[in-house]
C-alpha cells in the first residue's frame, strides 16, 4: 500500500469515476494510466465519452448481449424500469441505477456506469503500473468528464499521488473556476488544456457554454507559467474551418504558445448513444482521410503554429 495515513476513511470524499484505462500513450508523456471522472460542465456535441457528462451513476444497455426470453432483470427491478422486451429494455426516466438488474443479468447486457472510490483505493489501483511509469517517464492522467469538478476529492487524492512520486497530468476543458484549478496546481505536473471554438456564440451552440472563462483560465495558467499542452479536438465542419483555425492560432500566439496538439475526430462515440439516456443526436460525421489533418497542420504552420497529431 502506498497511501498515506488518513484520519477517518469513512468521512473521506469519494470520486465518481467510470473507467481506469492502462497503457495509454496519448494522454501525457510516457505510458499513462488514465482515470476517467464522471461529470462535465460542457455539453460538446461531439463528446467521445457521453457516459462522462452526468455526475451520477447511470445504466447502459447492450441489446446485442441480451438473451432472448430471459426476464431476470425484469423480475428484480424495484422501479419497474425494465421493459419485458429486448428493444429499448431500460426505461431511463424511471431508472435510479440501483444496480439490481446488473447483478441479475447472466449476460452482462446491463452495466452500471460509474462507481465511487476513495482516494487511497484509487491510488492503489494506479500504483500497480509504477514499473511502466518508471520505465517510460510516464504517470497518471486524470480525465473525464471534467476532473476539476470533483475538487473536494482531488484535494485529498493529489497530495497522496505526489507523496507516492507519481507524475500527475490533468485533462481539462477549462470551464471551471480558476480558483479551483489554482488551489490544486501545487500537486499537478502538467495541464492538458482543450480549446475548441474561438467565436463565443458558436462555442455556446456546440458546447452549451460560452468560452470567455475558458480563455481567461488558459491566459492565467500561462501567466503563472504552469506547464501545459494546448490541445484541440478537430471536428470536421464544426471547428475545422480556416477562420476558426486562424483565430485559434492568433489567440495562442498572443499567449506565447507556439504548438498545439490535434485530437482526431472519432465517430465511434455514436455507437454508445443507444445504450445510454444521453439525450443527444449523432452528428453523422465520418472520419476524414489523413490528408484532411495534413491540411489542418499546414494551415496552422502558415500561422506560425506547430501542430501535431
Amino acid at each position: 500500500m502506498l497511501r498515506s495515513p488518513a484520519s477517518d476513511e469513512n468521512d473521506a470524499p469519494k470520486a465518481m469515476i467510470f473507467d481506469v484505462q492502462r497503457f495509454s500513450i496519448h494522454d501525457g508523456p510516457g505510458i499513462r494510466t488514465v482515470v476517467f471522472f464522471k461529470g462535465c460542465g460542457l455539453r460538446c456535441a461531439w463528446c467521445h465519452n457521453p457516459e462522462a457528462v452526468r455526475r451520477a451513476p447511470e445504466m447502459a444497455y447492450y441489446q446485442e448481449r441480451c438473451l432472448s426470453g430471459c426476464r431476470d432483470c425484469v423480475d428484480v427491478c424495484p422501479e419497474d424500469a425494465i421493459a419485458d422486451r429486448r428493444e429499448s429494455r431500460v426505461r431511463f426516466d424511471r431508472c435510479t441505477a440501483c444496480g439490481d438488474c446488473v447483478d441479475a443479468c447472466p449476460a452482462d447486457a446491463l452495466v452500471r456506469v460509474g462507481r465511487e472510490i476513495e482516494a487511497g483505493d484509487l491510488l492503489d489501483e494506479v500504483a500497480r503500473d509504477r514499473s511502466f511509469f518508471d520505465a517510460s517517464d510516464g504517470g497518471l492522467t486524470l480525465s473525464g468528464g471534467e476532473p476539476f469538478l470533483q475538487a473536494t476529492f482531488l484535494r485529498r487524492f493529489l497530495p497522496l499521488a505526489k507523496d507516492a512520486r507519481l507524475h500527475v497530468a490533468v485533462e481539462t476543458g477549462g470551464s471551471c473556476s480558476f480558483e479551483v484549478i489554482e488551489s490544486l496546481l501545487p500537486h499537478i505536473d502538467l495541464i492538458l488544456f482543450d480549446v475548441k471554438l474561438m467565436e463565443a456564440v458558436a462555442h455556446e451552440r456546440f458546447t452549451g457554454s460560452r468560452n470567455e472563462k475558458i480563455h481567461a483560465n488558459l491566459t492565467r495558467l500561462v501567466e503563472n507559467q504552469v506547464p501545459l499542452v494546448v490541445r484541440m479536438p478537430v471536428v470536421p465542419a464544426v471547428n475545422s474551418g480556416e477562420e476558426n483555425l486562424a483565430a485559434t492560432a492568433r489567440f495562442l500566439h498572443r499567449l506565447g504558445i507556439r504548438e498545439i496538439q490535434l485530437l482526431p475526430y472519432n465517430h465511434l462515440w455514436e455507437a454508445k448513444l443507444p445504450r445510454l439516456a444521453a439525450g443527444r443526436a449523432p452528428l453523422g460525421i465520418r472520419p476524414p482521410l489523413q490528408g484532411f489533418y495534413d491540411g489542418v497542420c499546414d494551415l496552422f504552420a502558415r500561422q506560425g503554429m506547430a501542430a501535431r497529431l
